[in-house]
C-alpha cells in the first residue's frame, strides 16, 4: 500500500466542544511528542478531535487561542501528507506517521505514531521513542498476517541514511514496532513508492519511487524494481536498467522559476491580464528580465527528429518525447530538472539533448546552470 499523497483532511469540521476539549485541555495536548515505551498510549480528548475533524494545526490553534507555532513549536494535528492507511479483516483502520505542512511552515511536523480506527468508533493512539520507529512519510504499508511491514521513509534530511532502505515490522495485535536490519542489495533510502505483496506473500516488490543519493543532487527518481524477502529479509535488485539520466540545475542552487513562468503564460494565454503583470514583474525582480516565453515553449524540443507525447494531466510536471523508439523523460521539480532516456540512443544524440536543455534552461533562468549526472544505485 502506498502511503497517501493527499491530506486526508476529506471530514467535516467538528467543534471541540462535542469532546469537551477546553483551551487548557488544548494547552497541555497541543504539541506533538515522542513516546516513551514501545508503545506508549496517548488517548487523549484533544487528538481524537482532532482526528475526527481532520482541520489543520493552525486551525485548532486559532479555535482554542492556542499559543503561536512560531515560538513554541507546532501543533499536533491530523491533517497530512504521506500518511499510510491499512484496512484489516476485522475493520480496523491503523494510520502510520505523515507529515504536516511543509519545512518553511511552524507546524511542519514528521509523525513516528500509529492511529487506530476501530469498529467500534473508539480511537487508539500509540506513540514510540524516536530510535525505535523515526519519524516516517511517504512510506508503504503492507499487511501481512498479523503485521504491517512498514518500507521506506523519506523523514527529516538529517536523519535519512543514504545507503540503507528503512524497513519496520508493526504488530496490529501488541502495536509493537520492530526494526528490521535487512541484508543484501537493497534500493537506498527510498520514499513514495509502491510496493506489492507476492502471491505466495513471501516477498514484496518495490518499484517507482524516489532515491536520496547524496546531498550535492536532487531527490533522484527510482527506475527499477526491488525484492525484498520475508523469509531471511534479504534484498534483491531485480532490475539494472543502464539508461541516461542527468539533471540541469541553477549553479547558484536557488529553486527555479520554471513553475511561475509557466503559470505566467497560462495567465497570458488565457487572457488574465492582470495576474499575468503581476507575475512577470514579479519574475522580473527575480530573474532580472522579462521571461522568455518562445524559449518556454520549445524547452523539450531539441533540433533533431522527435515526437512529441502528450502530457499527463494528473503529473503537471512530466514532459515527454520521443526519439526514434525511445521515449525521454522531463521532470520539472523546483531545484532541477531531471531527464531519463528510457533506451539507447547515439552518444551524439545525448550530447545534443544534454546542451539543448542545458542551453535553454540558463536563458529562462537568466543566470548559469550547470548539468549533473546521475548514477544509478
Amino acid at each position: 500500500m502506498l502511503g497517501n499523497k493527499e491530506k486526508n483532511n476529506t471530514e467535516p469540521d467538528i467543534s471541540p466542544d462535542e469532546f469537551n476539549v477546553s483551551p487548557e485541555l488544548f494547552l497541555k495536548w497541543r504539541s506533538p511528542r515522542f513516546g516513551i515505551n514501545n508503545p506508549t498510549c496517548h488517548n487523549n480528548a484533544v487528538w481524537e478531535w482532532l482526528i475526527r475533524s481532520k482541520i489543520s494545526a493552525y486551525q485548532a490553534s486559532e479555535k482554542l487561542n492556542g499559543p503561536s507555532s512560531f515560538k513554541n513549536g507546532p501543533t499536533w494535528c491530523f491533517d497530512r501528507f504521506g500518511q499510510s492507511s491499512t484496512s484489516t479483516p476485522d475493520g480496523r483502520i491503523i494510520y502510520i506517521g505523515g507529515e504536516h505542512e511543509d519545512y518553511y511552515d511552524p507546524d511542519f511536523c514528521i509523525y513516528n505514531d500509529v492511529i487506530v480506527l476501530n469498529p467500534d468508533d473508539t480511537t487508539d493512539i500509540f506513540g514510540y521513542p524516536q530510535d525505535v520507529f523515526p519519524p516516517t512519510d511517504f512510506h508503504t504499508a503492507t499487511l501481512v498476517g498479523e503485521e504491517i511491514i512498514i518500507i521506506g521513509n523519506l523523514g527529516y534530511s538529517d536523519n535519512r541514511l543514504l545507503n540503507e532502505t528503512q524497513v519496520c515490522l508493526l504488530n496490529i495485535k501488541t502495536f509493537e514496532i520492530k526494526k528490521i536490519s535487512a541484508s543484501g542489495n537493497p534500493p537506498g533510502w527510498i520514499h513514495d513508492h509502491t510496493a506489492v505483496l507476492a502471491n505466495d506473500k513471501k516477498s514484496i516488490i518495490i518499484k517507482n519511487g524516489k532515491l536520496d543519493l547524496d546531498e550535492d543532487r536532487s531527490l533522484t527518481e527510482n527506475i527499477d524494481e526491488w525484492k525484498l524477502s520475508l523469509d531471511d529479509w534479504k534484498w534483491e535488485r531485480l532490475t539494472h536498467r543502464k539508461w541516461a539520466r542527468w539533471e540541469v540545475r541553477r549553479c547558484d542552487r536557488n529553486r527555479n522559476n520554471l513553475w511561475e513562468i509557466r503559470q505566467a503564460l497560462w495567465d497570458f494565454e488565457n487572457k488574465w491580464q492582470d495576474s499575468y503583470n503581476k507575475a512577470v514583474n514579479k519574475l522580473k525582480n527575480k530573474i532580472g528580465k522579462k521571461p522568455d516565453f518562445e524559449v518556454l515553449k520549445v524547452l523539450y524540443s531539441p533540433d533533431i527528429p522527435h515526437m512529441q507525447l502528450p502530457e499527463d494531466a494528473e503529473k503537471y510536471n512530466v514532459f515527454k518525447i520521443k526519439i526514434a523508439d525511445v521515449v525521454v523523460r522531463y521532470v520539472e521539480e523546483s531545484d532541477a530538472v531531471q531527464v531519463t532516456v528510457e533506451g539507447d540512443l547515439p552518444d551524439e544524440t545525448i550530447s545534443i539533448l544534454k546542451s539543448d536543455q542545458l542551453e535553454k534552461t540558463a536563458v529562462l533562468e537568466n543566470t548559469k546552470c550547470e548539468l549533473l549526472l546521475i548514477q544509478n544505485a
